[in-house]
């Protein structure tokens, strides 16, 4: 390298643009058509292109803070379905505590209805028992009065009047009434 740096200072830069084959009037019309097609690139090609990387990159940025926003939103949403899970799930608990209680006071209402009409039958068997009791007692009373006055007479051995035997017999059961 040092031996061309002192060959071309030795030989003068006439000769090295020579020696090397370059034009100066050539490299200029390079130098102008490269900055053309550069200045066409960078205006027709370059340009549109950051253009549109700039508008995607800003879209999706805005579809970034959209996906953040909604994140943010279903965030939310489920927090506020989750508290409308929690009050419908106590309101569905308060509903079965109140129709538990309203099965159990209809329960106790118609278990004391079914025993008040257990009880009121019962009276009336028993009102039932004590009549049929007081009427086979009656009859009882006379057939024994019945018995009685037929026995006396045997045992008396005569034959009584119809007013005789009313008047043993009302005897008889006033007896039995009394015992």
């Amino acid at each position: 390298m040092n031996a061309f740096l002192a060959a071309a200072a030795s030989t003068g830069s006439a000769n090295l643009l020579d020696r090397f084959g370059i034009q100066p009037g050539y490299v200029a019309m390079q130098f102008v058509s490269f900055a053309i097609l550069a200045f066409v690139l960078y205006r027709f090609a370059i340009k549109p292109t950051l253009s549109t990387m700039d508008e995607r990159n800003r879209q999706i940025e805005a579809g970034l803070k959209n996906a953040e926003a909604t994140a943010a939103k279903l965030a939310e949403a489920n927090v506020a379905a989750a508290a409308q899970l929690k009050a419908a799930q106590v309101e569905a608990n308060k509903i079965v505590d109140e129709a538990r209680k309203a099965a159990k006071e209809l329960s106790e209402r118609e278990t004391a209805a079914a025993t008040e009409r257990a009880n009121a039958l019962l009276a009336k068997a028993n009102e039932a028992a004590e009549l049929e009791r007081k009427k086979i007692m009656a009859e009882a009373q006379q057939e024994i009065a019945r018995l009685v006055v037929a026995t006396t007479e045997r045992v008396l051995a005569k034959k009584l009047t119809d007013a005789d035997r009313a008047s043993y017999n009302e005897a008889a059961a006033r007896e039995l009434t009394n015992v």
